[in-house]
């Protein structure tokens, strides 16, 4: 399990297992957001498997999934109304945590300043510079509710 910080509450990671819920428990996670449609790949273990691996663990689960590319503003929304509900770290993961990531950065678009956005998430290894125009756009107050 590979586990990047973005901020002091939320940390992405790609796919996660059964075993890896179980980890992230004793890491001190109390929520999982899996971002990756079902069935997306050959042994990927079902969202179903992984809500109640977490449960096991008194983990919160959310199954927020995103088609690579084709992130909606329904699911921006979602996955910050899903990290705000919770009270304490937060796994986000997808096939790689890119979708996680990006899922992140425009949560935060309108909460803090672009850059630092991008910053966070390239130091922990994913480059979304593709998304950086639909970030600034989305930066300031007008965008809160996106």
């Amino acid at each position: 399990m590979s586990i990047k910080k973005l901020n002091e509450k939320v940390a992405v990671s790609p796919q996660l297992t059964v075993a890896d819920i179980e980890a992230a428990a004793a890491q001190g996670y109390h929520t999982v957001i899996n971002n990756r449609p079902d069935q997306e790949g050959p042994g990927q273990p079902s969202s179903d498997e992984l809500k109640t691996a977490a449960e096991k663990h008194g983990m919160n689960y959310y199954h927020i999934p995103v088609v690579p590319g084709q992130i909606s503003d329904d699911q921006v929304a979602e996955f910050d109304k899903a990290v705000e509900g919770c009270s304490g770290p937060v796994l986000a993961f997808c096939k790689s945590g890119t979708r996680a990531a990006c899922l992140w950065a425009l949560s935060e678009a309108a909460k803090q300043d672009p850059e630092a956005i991008l910053n966070a998430c390239s130091t922990a290894g994913y480059d979304l510079s593709g998304l950086a125009p639909r970030i600034r756009a989305c930066a300031g107050p007008e965008c809160k509710d996106n």
